[in-house]
């Protein structure tokens, strides 16, 4: 695949780094000479120094023969353009544009990006897709992640072990004898960073960060079985009232009518703007670092601090001193990867990078056959997909226990219509199913190829 990346910032880089490494044809288009070299001197890809949105430079890119465009440069204006220019002038097939301003993205104005219009096949828009993360989170307390697949019927969800788990040392195999009706399969286990597929004698141990995939409505269930029961927040704390805070506090406002919501925020502007879009919360004009502040907002009797700001430092701080003033859990927007390993050992106990959502995102647009949809895990160790099984796939018509599934790669579930199946041996996967799979990096082409449309197909 030949596919044209704008913007060699975080997310460009990394997208532009996976694509490489799976053997695709990439260039890379950037008008800062500094970020172009990096990346041209570490992979194998090509790097145009020039503005994306003009047309000379996605000539030189190559965006005739593209058959995808990613535009994720920081600024809006020069994705929608390019996007334009790449289907006006060189008709690319595919493109795919991050938008943050929310302005660009209100329900009314859906009809501009149409083909007639700005044709842009999939927007991006990482501070909506974190918001919508934190409150999932929020809504699954002691989790570290929850990712929903096929409609929300199942759900991919991260926690950590300490001693309280009842499960320690216990074979895996045995907990479908001791809890018959769990519909869960824990699919990945992070240990000492390294991140393993189990098998069915391995077990858990305390600081292990299990993922596990689960019919939602047995989510609960199965984060008690880790010794997860902590209630529900009933009490947050939001500093920050950028684009990701405001979207965040709107999303508990609808979803969680009897949470009581605080919002700081040191700026004028940002935080009239949110005291006028919010209906129940109460708006505090200040310095999240502040730690009278921090008091008059009760963050030592709060459940839950998100620290939303734009600097990741601030994000951080913020989180120590609410745990230090008491708050149980905080949890942390970092956008720099280079502080994440830090955070547990620091006590923040959740952190997301919106890069992880965006290179999710955009890596379910690359993935061949009936990918539907797709999660990174792991800084990119992992992948969860869900796809489609067709009548052709090797998945299909016989038992799992005669398919011999590669190392590295294990079904989380089986979704049949509004049915929900726990993959067990005699489980026979049917055509047209939803299939959720956990496989490695380096098993994912081989993943692909289960759900590749072959020629009997047609």
């Amino acid at each position: 695949m030949k596919v044209i990346v704008c913007g060699a910032g975080q997310v460009g880089a990394n997208i532009a780094r996976e694509l490489a490494r799976e053997n695709n044809d990439v260039t890379v288009v950037d008008n800062r000479p500094e970020a172009v070299s990096r990346l041209t001197g570490a992979h194998d890809l090509r790097a145009i120094v020039g503005w994306a949105s003009l047309p000379d430079v996605l000539e030189q890119a190559g965006a005739a023969e593209a058959d995808m465009l990613i535009a994720v440069t920081h600024s809006d204006e020069v994705n929608m353009v390019a996007c334009q220019v790449a289907h006006s002038l060189f008709r690319t097939p595919t493109k795919i544009a991050r938008v943050r301003h929310q302005g660009y993205l209100k329900p009314h104005w859906r009809g501009l990006y149409s083909d007639a219009e700005l044709p842009i096949d999939t927007i991006i828009s990482p501070e909506i897709e974190v918001a919508r993360s934190v409150e999932r989170q929020l809504s699954v307390p002691g989790a570290v992640e929850v990712v929903p697949f096929c409609e929300d019927r199942v759900r991919l969800v991260g926690t950590r072990l300490d001693e309280s788990c009842p499960i320690l040392n216990t074979p895996l195999r045995s907990l479908t004898e001791l809890f018959p009706g769990l519909q869960a399969v824990i699919v990945g286990i992070q240990r000492n960073e390294k991140l393993i597929v189990p098998t069915d004698e391995d077990m858990l141990l305390p600081r292990d960060e299990v993922h596990f995939v689960a019919s939602t409505d047995h989510v609960a269930r199965a984060m008690s079985l880790f010794g997860h029961e902590e209630a529900a927040a009933r009490h947050i704390v939001i500093a920050g009232a950028g684009n990701i805070g405001s979207f965040l506090a709107e999303q508990i406002e609808a979803a969680h009518p009897n949470v009581r919501l605080k919002i700081i925020d040191r700026s004028p502007e940002r935080s009239e703007l949110a005291a006028d879009r919010l209906s129940r919360a109460i708006v505090l004009k200040g310095d999240a670092l502040d730690v009278d502040l921090l008091r008059e907002a009760g963050v030592p009797s709060a459940e839950t601090l998100v620290a939303l700001t734009n600097d990741d430092e601030t994000n951080i701080l913020v989180s120590l001193l609410a745990k230090r003033l008491g708050c149980r859990r905080v949890v942390t927007l970092v956008n720099n990867h280079v502080y994440e390993p830090l955070l547990p050992s620091l006590g923040i106990d959740v952190a997301f990078n919106p890069r992880t959502t965006t290179v999710s995102t955009i890596l379910t647009q690359v993935r061949r056959g009936r990918i539907k949809n797709l999660y990174s895990v792991g800084d990119g160790s992992a992948e969860v997909v869900e796809a489609e099984a067709l009548a052709t796939s090797p998945l299909v018509g016989k038992p799992l226990r005669e398919i011999a599934l590669p190392d590295g790669m294990i079904i989380g579930a089986v979704v049949r219509g509004p049915k929900v199946i726990l993959p067990r041996g005699a489980t026979v996967v049917e055509a047209k199913d939803r299939v959720v799979m956990f496989a490695l990096k380096d098993r994912v082409k081989a993943l692909e190829k289960l759900f590749a449309v072959r020629l009997e197909f047609f």
